[in-house]
């Protein structure tokens, strides 16, 4: 992928190690059509295999974080076959895997409003911080449809129980009802507080072990919903053994123990 041929992300990257993929389609609010779902899962593939990139922020332009489905993109689906309407939701479906599977934490940076498949990006996300004002809404039933392929990631940030209602009534909830759920981490009082607080997370995140963090993501996402048994044990045991055995983990030890910054944070 060329960063500098896409035609709906704009893509920036700092000394640090922190790349932002920003949706770059504000005159239709950010909306999916099929280049960028694909443009972002290539984006993701892309920046999680580059080792000099340990955080990734996925924002927008505009006044709207991402309004779900493009209209035109909509209207051509309508006339999809069952076959076709599967293909297409494929693609959506490996879009929000590649951002919740990214091997480095990611970021979602949400300055304006969120609505359908927006949401799903939102809860994919490792961390979501937010404006207080801004507004979020499930909104396929009005539509006829249900939020099928976001559904594992909204569940698994707000629960069962707030996905009866939201799912449902499809209605607007604002910032603040998103982080008394759980789809936002934190909420900001402007934009400028929230790119503040993001700039404080990313900073604690480049003084951690980049490989710990990569598997502190696989740990969770393997645990998660699990029962406690033999099997989930055996499998934990077997995780911290074999990054224990790693030369970074080695390096985080000595460091400690030798009271010095480890090698991989950046003077």
């Amino acid at each position: 992928m060329s960063e500098s041929n896409l035609s709906t992300l704009r893509i920036e990257r700092d000394a640090r190690g922190v790349a932002m993929i920003a949706m770059n389609r504000p005159e239709v609010h950010n909306a999916f059509d099929e280049v960028m779902i694909r443009e972002i899962i290539e984006a993701f593939r892309d920046l999680g295999e580059d080792e000099s990139v340990r955080v990734i922020v996925i924002a927008a332009e505009g006044k709207s974080f991402c309004a779900g489905a493009d209209l035109n993109w909509m209207k051509r689906a309508a006339d999809y076959d069952e076959d076709q309407n599967r293909e297409d939701a494929g693609e959506l479906a490996l879009m929000l895997n590649a951002i919740y599977a990214c091997p480095k934490p990611v970021i979602a940076r949400v300055q304006g409003n969120a609505f359908g498949g927006g949401v799903g990006v939102v809860a994919a996300a490792d961390i979501a911080i937010g404006v207080a004002d801004v507004q979020f809404s499930l909104s396929e039933v009005k539509l006829g449809i249900i939020p099928a392929v976001i559904s594992p990631y909204v569940i698994e940030a707000i629960g069962a129980r707030y996905a009866h209602r939201y799912f449902v009534t499809a209605e607007r909830f604002t910032g603040s009802e998103a982080y008394r759920i759980g789809l936002l981490h934190d909420l900001a009082s402007s934009v400028e507080a929230m790119d503040e607080q993001i700039a404080g997370l990313c900073a604690t995140l480049l003084a951690n072990s980049p490989k710990a963090i990569e598997a502190a993501k696989n740990l969770i996402q393997a645990v998660s919903q699990k029962s406690i048994d033999d099997e989930l044990m055996e499998d934990t045991v077997e995780r911290i053994a074999q990054i224990r055995s790693t030369p970074e983990a080695k390096e985080g030890i000595r460091a400690f123990l030798e009271k010095r910054k480890p090698s991989w944070i950046k003077e």
